[in-house]
């Protein structure tokens, strides 16, 4: 049974578990977390809990699944996918973890760090700079997201390529179960085959089977040297092959292989009028390559660019002359995806395929906008060294917002299913959440959902953690 309001007495117990100040239920307290960064999402909760220690977390835990009511774990709130907000008012609380913010260790010797959940990455990854040391997840909202939220959603970002996805980062994690119990998975171990490894259950399960309270990761030698270039091409089918020559030239030193899609460079003026691109071309490429004092790496990569250009691959470069120039270049790809934020609506995807079928993703993505959809302007970016690519679709300015939205749903299911069709995946590293839960769902064979449910059922018999999100809603699952 689904509650409406919550009790005096059941308040009274909320406020005993987390104090005074832990605890909002009047609109304007519960405001900012209940908005999606993007503004695509809009929820509603019957409180906002904000705990400051794993042991209040487990009390609220308990009081929830005592009282059977369904929780939203919430990190940084910089989700794109609906994930950490219930637009669907089903009598739920939120759980910040934004008070979990303490950065616990940072062993040096053997290059780990412990952190609450709510620690924030830019945090993080500035704490281990002081040790002379790299966290090499990075994410255009590095300011604001959490490391608990990062493992929660399998964070991806600008340096996959290198250095993983964030299940490829953690060590170990701890955990508050649907229960209250606390699950303890830290060891520091980088090697450990001692039967299931379950913290890999928790990593990209968006909250639906416990609540992340801890991150135990890997640290990496800060590189000496960084280099990076922008690069002018012809087309999606050179940026690839232009890929796969620096694989071989480059070798792991690669950090970061961007692609751009023309079209997107006025949405990054949008942030900034001044902004130009170095290069004028149709496809873009912003490549970093990093690297101890020992290499030559300009040598390397000013030796690459010569010969792409000789063959032909490249038709315009520019290495970056200083760090400041090279930001310069970076806040060109950031600055397209707050541009398209600020224009207003817009479809937005994350999808994956092979590398070597992107130049077909982006070809019948096109083809398809074109031909069903004319008016509407198709942008093409993202991370190609990993298959990932973001294509993005504008509305006509002179659209309402409503018909924009409901054409932007069937835009959507197109799209969804051009890389389905390829043999790939809807989402890269933006996760499910409940906006594409339908067809996350319906894309399941019937093996892969009996596991997917027996799992779900183990750990979360009541159906309290996250419902809506991931999985389809119910009070008890299956």
């Amino acid at each position: 049974m689904t509650i409406r309001r919550l009790s005096p007495e059941i308040l009274s117990a909320m406020e005993g578990a987390v104090g005074q100040n832990g605890i909002s239920v009047q609109p304007a307290g519960m405001a900012k977390y209940l908005g999606d960064w993007a503004g695509d999402h809009q929820g509603d909760a019957l409180a906002v809990l904000r705990p400051g220690s794993v042991s209040e977390v487990q009390a609220l835990m308990r009081l929830c699944s005592e009282l059977r009511l369904g929780i939203v774990p919430q990190g940084g709130n910089t989700g794109l996918v609906s994930g950490a907000i219930d637009s669907k008012g089903g009598g739920l609380v939120v759980l910040s973890l934004e008070r979990l913010n303490a950065i616990r260790q940072i062993d040096t010797d053997n290059c780990t760090l412990r952190a609450d959940a709510g620690c924030v990455l830019q945090t993080i990854k500035d704490a281990c700079e002081t040790q002379d040391c790299l966290f090499p997840l990075a994410l255009g909202a590095q300011g604001s997201c959490q490391i608990g939220g990062n493992a929660a959603t399998n964070a991806g970002g600008v340096n996959v390529l290198r250095y993983g996805m964030a299940r490829d980062l953690i060590l170990g994690l701890e955990v508050v179960l649907a229960d209250g119990e606390l699950w303890n998975g830290f060891s520091g171990l980088r090697k450990n085959n001692s039967g299931y490894d379950l913290k890999q259950l928790f990593i990209g399960s968006e909250g639906t089977l416990g609540i992340i309270t801890g991150v135990e990761v890997k640290l990496f030698p800060k590189p000496a040297k960084t280099e990076t270039a922008y690069l002018g091409l012809a087309s999606f089918d050179a940026a690839v092959t232009l890929f796969n020559q620096a694989r071989r030239d480059c070798s792991d030193l690669i950090s970061a292989f961007e692609i751009i899609g023309l079209e997107c460079i006025e949405l990054a003026r949008l942030i900034d009028p001044a902004m130009r691109a170095p290069v004028s071309a149709p496809v873009q490429v912003l490549i970093e390559v990093s690297s101890s004092a020992a290499i030559d790496l300009n040598g390397l990569l000013a030796g690459f660019l010569a010969d792409a250009m000789e063959k032909g691959l490249v038709t315009d470069a520019v290495l970056a002359a200083s760090s400041a120039q090279a930001r310069s270049f970076w806040a060109i790809r950031e600055g397209l995806v707050e541009g398209q934020a600020k224009r207003g609506y817009h479809v937005r995807t994350d999808l994956s395929v092979k590398i070597s079928d992107i130049p077909a993703l982006i070809e019948q993505a096109c083809r398809f906008v074109a031909n069903d959809h004319p008016g509407w302007i198709p942008l093409a970016y993202g991370h190609a060294g990993d298959g990932n690519i973001h294509f993005n679709v504008l509305p006509p300015l002179e659209l309402a917002e409503n018909e924009a939205r409901t054409r932007g749903s069937r835009i959507t299911a197109g799209l969804y299913d051009i890389a389905v069709g390829l043999g790939g995946s809807i989402s890269a590293e933006h996760g499910i959440g409940r906006s594409r839960r339908k067809e996350f769902w319906a894309g399941l064979s019937p093996t892969h959902r009996r596991m997917v449910a027996a799992l779900k059922s183990a750990l979360d018999p009541k159906g309290l953690m996250n419902p809506g999100c991931l999985l389809p809603a119910t009070e008890t699952f299956p």
